[in-house]
């Protein structure tokens, strides 16, 4: 196979280490920065997959409700099932990259997705969809488990942590447009356009991959033990415990987060009575909320201000307004309306921009060994705790938000404790 995007980006690496004040020779120099933003795009795109076939759906769950003649709860589903497949996916594809390299589980589960996705189009019911949903997220997993892998190959210390905070950049466009375009399908077409749409998005991303992403994991590296040794790597990086509440602390900050995301086309369109196109234009503005300060967090804090710091902050501001979302939605301060609801989500999903690429980057830190097999365990939690989230928030029937305002709370204030209590930053080195 020609050598491609990532491939040259490894040989190139080394001279991005070089000792300061020795500048690197013109050509070599724009090669690099080439390379770089290819990677990054590529990456980018197989992060912000997830959230484009989460958020692109979001407008359409009520049309969804009357089409298919369901409940919100049973549509719902189709969020918990997509998320829950992308749990259990990572537990499988993560150790499959270790062992067999990054490109060929990435390929196939590209595929797969792709044929999923193209399958919810014809779903005659609520069902079937669910079980098309489950196998779209089991598929799409490749993408989130293999990205993160491939920047643990690529990097380490400040340049990983400045890396996903671009990724967040890339990634978080997603959430901007996906809305937006859903919101336009639906103008077009009916809620299963949304899905040709993902399937043509599935299509060119799967040949971006074949195209330009090489392997990152040399065989030397490489795992060659069966499930029995990557249950045993798993164990062992749980074992860590500061390893183990960095992925709960993410895991628990995620499930927040998706509260929002599953509740929010009910809670903006249903209870505060919001156009698809007004609910896609706020879930926009809280998108870029979060993706700006997750460049605050990679250009300006990373290297100046140690992770756990910024992590800490991200946190608290988290909890701050999840309670301030609560005291709003039971009432307390009576009917507030749309717009304080809007600018405490605003602040909620700003503030994971210190808390998520810091999590992830902390964790990996400490997993050179076996960076698949952990960023399975950082995906899978995160998005089983998500799918456990996610039904909660309509426990209470369509006409409340205050379901969504308790899980984002109980959600926050878990994983403030969590990281306090087993990462213990106080006594961590302050290296970065």
């Amino acid at each position: 196979m020609p050598e491609s995007g990532v491939s040259r980006a490894q040989h190139i690496r080394t001279t991005d280490t070089a000792p300061q004040g020795a500048p690197l020779p013109g050509k070599a120099t724009a090669a690099a920065r080439r390379t770089g933003l290819l990677v990054t795009l590529v990456l980018g795109g197989l992060t912000a997959l997830p959230p484009l076939s989460m958020d692109m759906y979001l407008p359409a769950l009520p049309a969804v409700t009357d089409s298919l003649h369901a409940p919100a709860a049973t549509v719902q589903l189709t969020l918990t099932a997509c998320l829950t497949g992308m749990a259990l996916g990572q537990v499988v594809v993560g150790p499959m990259s270790d062992r067999w390299g990054r490109r060929r589980p990435l390929l196939l589960g590209m595929a797969v997705y792709v044929l999923a996705t193209a399958l919810c189009i014809f779903a005659p019911s609520a069902g079937l969809l669910i079980a098309f949903r489950l196998i779209q997220g089991l598929a799409g997993a490749a993408g989130i488990v293999i990205a993160r892998a491939v920047v643990r190959d690529m990097y380490d210390g400040v340049a990983m942590a400045r890396f996903f905070s671009t990724l967040m950049l890339i990634s978080g466009v997603a959430p901007v447009i996906a809305p937006v375009i859903g919101g336009q399908v639906l103008r077009l077409t009916d809620w299963r356009g949304i899905f040709g749409v993902l399937t043509v998005v599935g299509l060119l991303l799967t040949f971006v991959v074949w195209k330009w992403l090489g392997e990152t994991l040399p065989p030397a590296e490489r795992h060659t033990g069966g499930v029995r040794d990557a249950l045993r790597t798993m164990r062992g990086l749980l074992a860590d415990r500061a390893f183990t509440g960095y992925m709960i602390a993410g895991s628990l900050a995620f499930a927040a987060l998706f509260a929002y995301v599953s509740a929010s086309p009910f809670v903006i369109q249903e209870i505060y009575g919001a156009s698809p196109q007004t609910f896609s234009l706020l879930f926009g503005i809280n998108s870029v909320g979060l993706i700006t300060v997750g460049q605050i967090n990679g250009k300006l804090l990373v290297g100046r201000v140690s992770l756990d710091k910024a992590l800490t902050c991200g946190l608290v501001v988290i909890v701050a307004a999840a309670t301030a979302l609560l005291l709003m939605t039971s009432g307390v301060f009576g009917d507030v309306g749309l717009v304080p609801v809007a600018a405490g989500l605003f602040v909620l999903m700003s503030a994971m921009g210190l808390a998520m690429p810091n999590t992830n980057a902390q964790a990996l830190m400490r997993t050179k060994h076996a960076a698949g097999s952990a960023s399975a365990l950082l995906g899978t939690s995160q998005f089983l705790i998500g799918a456990i989230a996610s039904p909660l928030v309509g426990i209470a029937g369509e006409e409340t938000a205050v379901p969504m305002a308790v899980v984002q709370l109980v959600c926050a204030a878990g994983a403030l404790v969590c990281f306090l209590g087993l990462c213990r930053p106080w006594r961590q080195p302050s290296a970065i």
